[in-house]
């Protein structure tokens, strides 16, 4: 069923993104075109979603299939289009293809460290996993109260794409980790394609794009909404680098854009602000004002507002919506008033977080960008400042945007220092786009003063001495936190042996089987087993079932249906180590329970 579920995924993309850039200029490069369609593809699917979902339409992957196939089916029919046999390999098809290498090898980095561990790591995953389950089920994201964190006010478009993905599967597990990794992954072929685009040169994206698979600072398998937002980056941008060959790419932007604003806070937020800095700084260097660009980012804007913000303001207001995503206006502890979307990991950065890279780091946004990328990236910065009256020149502005969003970056990521910020440390893989893209230019600026005294011998031993000296000043210290299989499963278990448990019902007991647990029904549903976590009726006994008697304990699961009841750690710390050892007692004595697995942290019993 998992390859099912993976054949679908391409699926829904490709034809997704077919039937958007069917009316456009595409790129006549194959690879290039057909490549993007997945992008494109991708940030149309939660979008459709939304709609569906706002039209009270079940999110059904039935319905998302047959909306995806109209288009392709009836340009099959109606053009009969014949393969091109005479396809000859370029020199930008042999770029793409060393791209997809480095494409699949970052897969392979990304899931095979996903899967190094037996369980869902850290606390976010779990949370995902709730509503994940919710929106596969239920089919839609609007929920009765705010029962779930990631969505509702949250935005929802990462576990809404999860949970039309999970709807072909009953891997809850497998879902989360290889769909999240295989969307990061993603990222490599979108942003190769748009510095492609962005700078006119492929061999400039080539080394930049080298160089994001390499920065630690740049992603990680961390199971979470960001892991849909940043690759819409990349999507969006290149849809906007477009406009200047098809003015009638504005509306794929524009589309696009929608699921950028709705796929998490603080990305979506920091999108916006990249969409300003880019149009604001392009506008200028231009000295005309981008209509078209404008319009695509007012689409995107105002279809976002439609289909998810203001059904959440007029259900939970302007304060609720801000609470509910986690954002405060106020006072904020000793640094006055301010705005702030604060994260788990902010701090203060020394130079060392910059320049040197370590291989025991954060989970969910590793800092660091390494020795060669950071010298690399100030040689940049130093050639533009020597060459600043060259930039004004149409076919550098790229580079005074980039500066302008490597200044803003870097702002952000030092942004604990100051009153205003948006969760600084998430803001790392953020200063690695416009890092990696000025270390490309640093990189070409050394091979072009080598080759002017060496030749091409000099420009091919610089190209090979900076690119053995990322790798073993980023590329490794990334491969091994990515692989690492010391990642944490989250702060709420109460021992290891609780931990132990729930891997033995995941890979014992039958997926989807109903268990019932008093404490914590995201670790039943993200070890692929069922409770119905939005049932008002299973909410409210969570509450008060433990106080009844055994017999009405029985009672009350044979009516709904449960096969296991689980006693953990968990629940002994919410109802009291004495009290939870009297009620398994219970279950064992009414002789209509029967103990199937146990250890000091966890007791299963079938009911």
């Amino acid at each position: 069923m998992v390859y099912f579920t993976i054949a679908l995924f391409f699926i829904y993309t490709f034809c997704l993104g077919f039937t958007l850039t069917s009316f456009v200029k595409n790129s006549e490069n194959f690879l290039e075109r057909n490549l993007m369609r997945l992008g494109f593809g991708l940030a149309l699917l939660p979008f459709l979603g939304l709609v569906l979902n706002l039209l009270h339409i079940p999110i059904d992957w039935r319905i998302i299939l047959f909306l995806s196939l109209i288009y392709p089916i009836y340009y099959l029919i109606r053009y009969h289009p014949k393969p091109n046999l005479n396809f000859k390999i370029t020199k930008t098809d042999i770029s793409i293809l060393l791209m997809l290498l480095i494409f699949f090898v970052n897969l392979y980095i990304y899931a095979s460290g996903a899967f190094a561990y037996p369980y869902l790591e850290d606390d976010d995953s779990w949370s995902h996993a709730l509503s994940v389950k919710y929106i596969s089920i239920e089919k839609k994201v609007f929920t009765e109260g705010r029962i779930f964190h990631y969505i509702s006010p949250y935005p929802p478009t990462y576990d809404l794409l999860l949970g039309i993905l999970h709807q072909t599967n009953n891997l809850m597990y497998f879902t989360l980790k290889f769909f999240n990794a295989l969307i990061v992954s993603l990222s490599t072929i979108f942003f190769y394609f748009f510095v492609k685009e962005f700078t006119q040169s492929k061999n400039k994206a080539l080394f930049a794009t080298f160089a994001l698979a390499s920065i630690p600072a740049f992603m990680s398998h961390f199971i979470w909404a960001i892991t849909l937002s940043v690759p819409l980056y990349f999507i969006c941008f290149y849809t906007l680098e477009r406009i200047k060959y098809d003015k009638k790419w504005f509306i794929v932007a524009g589309l696009s854009m929608v699921t950028a604003f709705t796929s998490s806070p603080t990305h979506s937020t920091y999108f916006g602000l990249f969409l300003i800095i880019y149009l604001v700084t392009k506008m200028i260097l231009e000295k005309s004002f981008l209509i078209y660009h404008s319009v695509a980012s007012f689409l995107g804007v105002i279809l976002s507002f439609l289909f998810w913000w203001l059904p959440m303001i007029i259900k939970y207001g302007v304060k609720g919506t801000l609470q509910g995503i986690g954002f405060n206006i106020g006072i904020i502890g000793e640094a006055g008033v301010g705005a702030a979307f604060r994260g788990t990991g902010d701090r203060i950065y020394t130079f060392s977080d910059f320049f040197v890279a370590q291989k025991q780091n954060m989970i969910n946004n590793p800092i660091g960008i390494g020795i060669f990328l950071s010298i690399l990236t100030i040689i940049a910065i130093i050639f533009l400042f020597f060459r600043f009256k060259e930039l004004i020149k149409s076919e550098n502005h790229w580079l005074l945007i980039t500066f302008v969003l490597f200044i803003f970056t870097l702002y952000a990521v030092n942004a604990a220092r100051f009153p205003i910020k948006l969760s600084p440390f998430r803001a790392w893989m953020l200063l690695a786009i416009p890092v990696c893209i000025l270390s490309a230019e640093g990189a070409f600026n050394l091979m072009s003063i080598a080759k002017q005294f060496i030749g091409n011998i000099g420009k091919f031993l610089i190209l090979s001495i900076l690119l053995i000296g990322i790798f073993f000043t980023s590329t490794q210290q990334k491969i091994a936190v990515n692989t690492s299989q010391n990642w944490p499963p989250g702060g709420f278990w109460t021992s290891n042996e609780e931990i132990q448990g729930y891997i033995w019902i995941k890979e014992n007991l039958p997926k989807n089987t109903k268990i019932f647990t008093f404490v914590n029904n995201a670790v039943v549903i993200g070890n692929d087993m069922y409770t119905c976590h939005w049932c008002k009726d299973v909410k409210e006994y969570q509450k008060q079932g433990f106080n009844e008697t055994a017999r009405e304990n029985y009672e009350w699961l044979k009516k709904l249906g449960y096969s296991f009841i689980v006693i953990d750690g968990q629940t002994s710390r919410k109802f009291g180590v004495n009290e939870t050892n009297n009620k398994i007692q219970e279950f064992i004595n009414l002789n209509k329970f029967k103990v199937i697995f146990g250890n000091n942290g966890l007791i299963i019993l079938e009911i």
